[in-house]
This record gives C-alpha cells, structure tokens and sequence, in this order.
C-alpha cells in the first residue's frame, strides 16, 4: 500500500508539473478554444423547423431529390372537416311537449267558450272575465269581438289552430331552441294567410307566441359520435413528387402548399452536412495558426503570456456567440430585414478591446479573422464578412489613440458611420430593395456601433482586473490630478510632485524616441517617488525652510529613510490598487543605485574601515522594462540639472551624458533592453526639454532701476525745452 499510495503521490507532482508547463497550458488554451469556436460556427443551437415562411420570396430552386408518396395531412384534415360539417345537428324529441301545448291551446279556447255561453253576465263583465284569464293582452274591441262570438266558431277556430300547432312541432326533428322564433313566424304567416277575421287572428298570434316552445333538445354526443364516424371514412389525401420535380423556384412566393412538399422531401430538415463542417474545421484551424504564428514572430510578450493568450480566445468566441445569437433571431413581421441581421454582429468590439488591451496590428488580424467566420456563419454570405471587417477596421483605428474613456463612446459612433455606409454599398451592390437597404442601414449599422462602444466600455475593466493589463484607459485614468494619491503627494510633499511632473516631461520624450509606450511612462513618473508621502522633510526638494534633517543623523540611517521610500511608495500603490506596471516602476526606478552623498560621508567618518558599499545602496529590482529605465534616467537627470547652479545648454547636456554613462557603467541598465543608440535617443531627447526650461530670458530691471530711468527722463526732457526756447 504504502509503495501504491507513492506512486500514486509521485504521478499527481507529475501531472502538476506537467499543467504548469507553458507548453501545456498555451497548447490547452488553443485547442480548448478550437473546439468552442468550431462549435459556435457549425452547430445550429437555434434550430428552425422552417426555414421558409409564407410569403417569403424563395432564394433558390428546390426540385425532389427522389420520388415520393406522402400525405398532404393539410388537405386530409380539410376533407375530414368538411364531411364533419355535412352531419347535421341530432335532436332528442319529446312528443309530450306537443301534447301540453295542444293542452294549453284547448283549454285557452274552452274558456272563452264558457264566456261566450255565460248569460248571466253583460258584455262588459265578458270582456273582464276574458282579460283577466288571458295570459296576453288583448285590445278592449278585440275582446268584445270574442265575448260576442259564437262557440261553433270558436271550436272549429280551435281544432284549426291545433292542426297548425301539430304539424309545425311534428315535421322534421320538431321545434328546438335554435328554430323556435322560426317556427313561431312560420305558424303566425300561416294564420294570416288563412284569412280570419283579425280579433280572432290576434288570439291565434299570441297563443302561438306564448304557448310554443321546443319539443327537440339538441345531443351533443350523438352528434359528435356521428360526425366523427363520417370523418373517419375520409381517405388520406395522397399527393406524390417525381425525382428530379420542382417543388419551389427561385424567386416564387412560399406558399403552404411548398412547405408541405418541402417538409415531405427532407428539404425542411436536411441531413448533418459532414462535408462542410469538415471544410469549417479546417478554416479554423488554418485561420488559428497564422494568428498564432504573428503572434509568435512579432509580439513574443504576448505568445509567452498564457493569459493574454486566454484573453484573446475569450474576447472572439464571446462575439461570435454573440453573433449567432444575433444570426438566429427570427422576425416573423419582417422577413426579409431578420435576413439581414448579420450585419449588427459586433465585431468592432473585439478589434477595439484587442487595440487597447493588447496591440493594435493584432486587432486588425483579429478583425479580419472574425468578419471571415462571420461570413462562413451566415451561410458564406460575404456581405456580412466586407460589412464586419469595414467596421472593424473602423473601430481598431478610431481607438489608436484614446485620451479618456468616454472616447470609446465616439468611436462607437465611427464604427456606426463606417458600418452605415458599408451596408448602403454592399446594399447597392447586391440590389437591395431602397426602402430595405435605407432601413438596415441606418437601423443594423447604428445597433452595431452601439452595441460595439457597449461591449467594448463594459468588457475593459473586467479584462484589465482579470488578466492584470494596465491598458491606455486606465493608464489616462491614473494620469488625472484628482486621483487620491496624487492629491496628497501635492498637499503633502509639493517638492516631489513637481519634481515628478518634471521627471514624466523627460521620460515620455525619451519614451518617444525610442519607441517605449509614452502614456505607461508619463503615469509611472507621476507615482515613482510616492513613497516619499510618508517622511517628505527627508528629501531636499520638499526641505523649503525648515532645516535638513540629515544633519542630526548618520549616514547609514539617513540612506535607510532614503530607501524606504521605495517600499512605501509600493505598500501605497498596493492599497489604492494601481496597476502591476506602475508598481514594478515604483520599485524599479532606483535600481540598485548607490546613494553616493551619503556613501562619501559615512567613508569620511569611517574610522575603523567597517563601512561597505552595499548597504548604501537600494534594495532593487533593477529595471526591467524600457519603461523603467526611462523614468530612472529622467529622476537621476533631473536632480542633477536641478542641483547646478546656472546651467548652460552645454552644461546640461554633458550632466545628461554622465548620468547615463554612470548608470550604465553601474550595471543598472543591464537588465533592460535599451540599446546604445537609444542611449543617445533618449539623451538627445532630454536635452531637448531641458532646452525648453532653461531658455534665456530677458532681464527685468527692479522698480528702484525704474524709478532712477524715469527721473533721468523728466530731467532730459526738461533741457530739452528750455534749449527749444532759447532758440526761439
């Protein structure tokens, strides 16, 4: 167990060794994103179940590609539902109703006979006793017609009416809800027509109205049953396609009838297309490769940085999903501008997150790589691959040189204007329609741009935090006086902010000169000496009236202050979270510098020869960068131009020349890839702005000087009259 559990521990250290290889985790990265990108571009994972709607303007023809008998189930079910509708409704009938209506009538009838053969009242008291058995209102004159009547005449009315009654409630399925009001008027015609006299037509009216009612109830489960008997005797409605018919042409009109033919074909879902996911692999491979292999030949820096490397898989494939998103919508309302929706991908927004974060040649190959697999996504559409790389290209040069943050919002604007016209020429190109090409144009090409300058502005401060890049942005952003930091370097040690704008002037025209990144120089300079915050009265420049400190200390405490001021200008820039290459500056610009003041005067002291070299100087690192050792030549040439007194132009271009010649002979260079010539570079660029300070100036006299020239003015002038009038 023990030699298992060994071997076991022995091939994890392996394993581990093996994922923190460079090698490994570059090669991880590559295939990882391979397999993600490769996804995204082939798989459908917005599957359409028509590709084509009604009323679509069909871009290709279809012909059967073999032939086949199927169902037009459209049609199967129209016949179904049509011999549904020949079953007419079914009806229960109860022949009781009849009977009670019969009933009603006869006993409506038999009363006003008893009326009519009552002697015993007058004619007023008839006409009362009728009105108030009646279940209608009947007219006082029509009521005494009755009363008046005779009772033969009123039996052979009553066996007539029953008769209609009868044959209306018995015909056909009888009386229901739905025909009631029709058989009532059909009785009433009939009445009339039979040419009574109207009182007594107005009775046989009211007695229809009043005592009819359905002796049919409606059953709806026979109905159903009977309805669905007659649909399952339709036969499918068969329709067969030969090989090689034309289901659709191009340029025809999508009708339902084509969506049927083409769902019965295939043509709707066709089979997984092999051939052009493999053609897609192998683009992406080949594409991955060449932009691997710049990235390998001009920017090292960033091919032997892993993170960088996951940065940028991570910014394409979020804008390809983003892309295909965007691909998948589909606008019912609008077909033909859905179509068209490739032309919002926002691929500006890689260009501009690669041309800030990381380099700007690159972004354009990024944006060229993207608007390809754009193009191959929208089905090797290359309208949406010109428009994607036009405005790209617009947002990688509209972002080349940024002074703040919110000029990412005016580049989203280039990249709308770029896009809009791209579309209108591609539009022209292709011979849109003009409503549809001003529509996308203004409508997709603004999204884009918009959407672009979105991502872009949301997406940098995560990449910056995440992947630790110290990008232009940010950089500006430090760059502003109202920063904490330098607020209280300004309040607290004034000497040394002005000593480190100074400082910033010389390293970023040295920076310039020798192709460095003067923006990473300018902010570096202004936070070096920071440290210096937390004893200020230490160092010279912040030492306006009060006494040197130095003075009442030894040489090796005064260095150990001196020093320190580099681990603290460090702790600070840890606690207000400034960027690593600020920090690296901050701990780099000394070096291993010795003090050489404080050296000199700890040998003068040195009686017993225990003073040594090294414990005069700074702890280091030395500089690594360009950048550092520029802010590390313009600190140490600043406080030596600002300690003679009176230079002259050749003066101070010989303290440059010795101060880069000492540093270099100290060994502070040797880590750095600064060149001899760009030795010279930089030293002519300081002398430059040292030209600039220390230009000549007129001399003002003093008001004394003033004063005495305007008394001996006045005096001349006044000779000068009285010789004019003695003339006279």
């Amino acid at each position: 167990m023990w030699v298992l559990r060994e071997l076991v521990a022995q091939a994890g250290r392996g394993l581990s060794t093996v994922f923190r290889s460079q090698k490994v985790r570059r090669t991880s990265a590559v295939l990882f994103f391979l397999l993600f990108l490769t996804l995204i571009v082939c798989v459908d994972f917005f599957p359409q179940q028509v590709r084509l709607q009604v009323g679509q303007v069909s871009p290709r023809t279809i012909n059967a590609r073999e032939t086949i008998t199927f169902e037009d189930r459209a049609k199967t079910e129209e016949a179904r539902q049509q011999a549904a509708r020949m079953v007419a409704k079914q009806y229960d009938f109860d022949p009781q109703v009849t009977v009670a209506v019969r009933q009603d009538i006869s006993e409506t009838m038999s009363l006003i006979r008893e009326i009519q053969q009552n002697d015993t009242l007058d004619l007023a008291g008839k006409v009362e006793a009728m009105d108030e058995f009646l279940p209608f209102p009947l007219p006082s004159d029509v009521l005494a017609a009755l009363a008046e009547g005779n009772p033969a005449s009123t039996a052979a009315l009553e066996k007539e009416l029953t008769l209609m009654v009868t044959r209306a409630m018995e015909q056909g399925q009888g009386v229901s809800e739905e025909n009631l009001e029709e058989a009532k008027h059909a009785l009433i015609e009939e009445i009339r027509d039979a040419g009574w006299s109207r009182p007594w037509e107005l009775l046989g009216r009211n007695l229809i109205n009043t005592l009819l009612r359905p002796n049919a109830f409606y059953n709806a489960q026979r109905t159903e049953q009977l309805r669905q008997a007659a649909m399952d005797q339709v036969s499918p409605v068969l329709v067969t396609l030969k090989k090689g018919q034309k289901i659709i042409g191009e340029g025809e009109i999508v009708t339902t009838q084509h969506l049927v033919k083409l769902e019965a074909a295939g043509e709707l879902h066709r089979p997984v297309p092999f051939k052009a996911i493999l053609g897609t692999v192998l683009l992406i491979v080949l594409l991955t490769v060449i932009v691997l292999h710049y990235i390998r030949k001009q920017h090292r820096e960033i091919y032997g940085n892993v993170g960088h490397l996951y940065m940028l898989g991570i910014i394409v494939l979020t804008v390809m999903v983003i892309g295909k998103v965007m691909i998948a919508v589909q606008v019912t309302q609008w077909p033909e501008f859905g179509s068209l929706l490739g032309y919002a991908v926002p691929v500006a927004a890689a260009g501009m997150l690669v041309a800030i974060l990381l380099d700007f040649r690159l972004a354009l190959i990024v944006v060229t790589v993207l608007a390809g697999l754009v193009g191959v996504m929208t089905g090797n559409d290359l309208r949406f691959a010109l428009v994607g790389l036009l405005g790209g290209m617009a947002g990688v040069f509209s972002v080349s040189k940024l002074s703040q943050r919110t000029d990412l919002v005016r580049a989203g604007v280039y990249v709308a204007g770029a896009n809009i016209v791209a579309i209108l020429t591609v539009g022209l190109l292709t011979d849109t329609s003009p409503g549809l090409l001003l529509t996308s144009s203004l409508i997709l090409g603004t999204a884009n741009g918009l959407l672009s300058s979105v991502l872009a502005n949301g997406a940098l401060p995560f990449l910056e935090s995440s992947f630790r890049i110290t990008s232009a942005v940010k950089l500006l952003e430090l760059a502003n006086p109202n920063q904490p930091l330098l607020k209280r370097l300004l309040l607290d040690a004034p000497g040394t902010y002005h000593h480190s704008i100074l400082v910033a002037n010389l390293a970023e025209a040295g920076a310039e000169a020798v192709g460095a990144d003067p923006i990473l120089v300018r902010v570096g300079a202004y936070y070096h000496d920071v440290g210096k915050i937390r004893r200020p009265y230490f160092f010279i420049e912040n030492q306006l009236i009060s006494k040197n400190p130095h003075n009442k200390i030894t040489p090796g405490l005064s260095t150990l202050v001196l020093t320190a001021h580099v681990k603290d200008g460090v702790e600070f820039a840890w606690e207000h979270k400034l960027p690593q290459a600020i920090i690296d500056i901050i701990e780099q610009h000394h070096g291993t510098g010795l003090i050489t003041f404080f050296y000199q005067k700890a040998l003068q002291q040195d009686e017993k020869n225990l003073v040594r070299e090294e414990d005069f100087r700074y702890e280091g690192p030395k500089p690594q960068t360009k950048e550092a050792a520029l802010i590390m030549l313009a600190d140490t040439v600043e406080a030596a131009v600002r300690s003679a007194s009176n230079p002259t132009p050749g003066q101070v271009g010989g303290l440059i020349r010795k101060v880069i010649k000492d540093k270099l002979a100290d060994g502070q260079l040797d880590e750095c890839d600064l060149t001899f010539r760009d030795l010279e570079l930089i030293g002519a660029a300081f002398a430059r702005v040292f030209t600039g300070i220390f230009h000549n100036r007129i001399e003002y006299p003093d008001a004394k000087e003033i004063e005495r020239r305007k008394a001996r003015n006045g005096h001349r002038h006044q000779q000068f009259a009285r010789n004019r009038g003695g003339g006279r």
